[in-house]
């Protein structure tokens, strides 16, 4: 029987309850339990991630409900400290369920190589000479990796680039390769350092730099949903959103913040899959940037019967294999959760959930205000940091919520009013 992701009353189970539900649904077994309970990762493992290992952070992993990405069904994990996240995105894609959920496309897993060649010569000669002798230059980057290559992909393009600098002008060779369901960055990097030489002498000039670039404009993933105007809160809400989203596509103080929200979903998925959260972070605020103006990564339009279309393009240059993928057991339980095959399938679904958390934020915004939205699951970690503990958490928490001021000072005062009585 297939997935459904739709599971009415998660929140309110606790921790035990919703592992046994999402164990029955996925066939989990009692180790990949003790994974997800932190219990079975060795310090062997963390010795092989990083140097100089003295211990671990754990962080929550949480589970959103309610995808479906091409007509398919998700249970999504995600790891975040940060609260109102993954109930904002599970609540914006049943809202977009009801329309037929989340469509994604996929330009395909190219990656982009450089190699920074110093020069004198002409850059109008060197280019000519480096693309006369791209087929020698892809045998010699293939023949590092003879599997990738028996896979499908491997190098399958040069293109050769000027850049003036302060400093010098420097010609630029792009090495393109299909990295198919890894990240790539090492795959490539070997490539680099093998073609080299050869382009040292081809260019009578000399290789400084070869490294992969994260500006991953070949590997995109576009995402589009039509959001129901009722579930949204009604046309006025969907016309307010459209406000929202023309100041955040015109203000670069308003667009970083908006961006923000975005990547709050797609970093969650990502932590989750071991995957560069970085690397995928610097790529899609360059991508938002590319027209000489920082704007937002998403776009919005009202449809003819009122409702909010969505749509999310970026670069999402993922991989279910390699690096810490292979060793730590919380990204490989992570992504039998998700149940992804392809690196193409897990871009596609991080693509979603960055639409479903832009839609989830401007709809707070716009309508009950993010304190409303995003400080009420708030208001538990407050009364926590204030001091409160076991039945106190949630007391504190909803005499907060009851007099609307969610911060330390009233957590400590509703505190001392509750010890004082004791």
């Amino acid at each position: 029987m297939d997935l459904k992701s739709r599971i009415p009353g998660f929140y309110d189970k606790t921790i035990e309850e919703r592992q046994i539900i999402i164990k029955d649904l996925l066939n989990l077994s009692e180790d990949d339990i003790k994974t997800l309970e932190g219990k079975k990762i060795s310090e062997k493992t963390l010795n092989i991630m990083i140097e100089n290992v003295i211990g671990q952070i754990p962080l929550p992993i949480g589970i959103a409900t309610n995808f479906t990405v091409n007509k398919k069904d998700y249970l999504i994990p995600m790891v975040t400290e940060e609260s109102s996240v993954i109930a904002a995105a599970s609540n914006a894609a049943k809202i977009a369920r009801t329309k037929g959920g989340f469509r994604a496309e996929y330009s395909g897993s190219n990656v982009i190589g450089q190699l920074q060649i110093l020069s004198n010569e002409d850059f109008t000669l060197i280019k000519e000479k480096l693309l006369n002798h791209k087929d020698e230059l892809l045998e010699i980057a293939n023949s590092t990796n003879e599997i990738l290559v028996k896979l499908g992909g491997g190098a399958k393009d040069i293109e050769v680039r000027s850049v003036k600098g302060k400093l010098q002008n420097y010609h630029l060779l792009h090495l393109i390769v299909d990295t198919l369901d890894a990240m790539g960055a090492n795959a490539i990097n070997t490539m680099l350092e093998a073609i080299s030489p050869k382009v040292n002498e081809i260019s009578n000039g000399n290789v400084l730099l070869k490294i992969i670039s994260n500006y991953a404009i070949k590997r995109k993933v576009s995402v589009e949903a039509v959001f129901d105007k009722e579930g949204l809160g009604g046309e006025k809400v969907v016309d307010n959103i459209l406000l929202a989203y023309d100041l955040a596509d015109n203000d670069i103080y308003r667009a970083v913040t908006h961006n923000k929200g975005i990547m709050n979903g797609i970093t969650s998925v990502m932590l989750a899959t071991g995957n560069d959260t970085r690397a995928i972070e610097a790529g899609a605020h360059a991508y938002a940037v590319r027209d000489g103006s920082y704007r937002s990564l998403t776009r919005y339009e009202k449809t003819q019967e009122g409702n909010l279309r969505g749509v999310l393009e970026i670069p999402m240059s993922v991989g279910i294999l390699g690096g810490a993928i292979n060793v730590h057991p919380s990204y490989k339980l992570s992504l039998k959760i998700l149940n992804v095959s392809t690196a193409e399938e897990l871009a596609k679904v991080a693509g979603a959930v960055g639409l479903a958390q832009n839609v989830a934020a401007l709809r707070a915004l716009v309508s009950e205000g993010i304190q409303e939205g995003h400080m009420l699951l708030h208001a538990r970690n407050v009364a926590v940091s204030a001091g409160a503990t076991g039945e106190e958490i949630e007391k504190i928490a909803e005499i907060m919520i009851s007099e609307k001021t969610i911060n330390y000072d009233s957590a400590k005062k509703a505190l001392n009013s509750e010890l004082k009585k004791k």
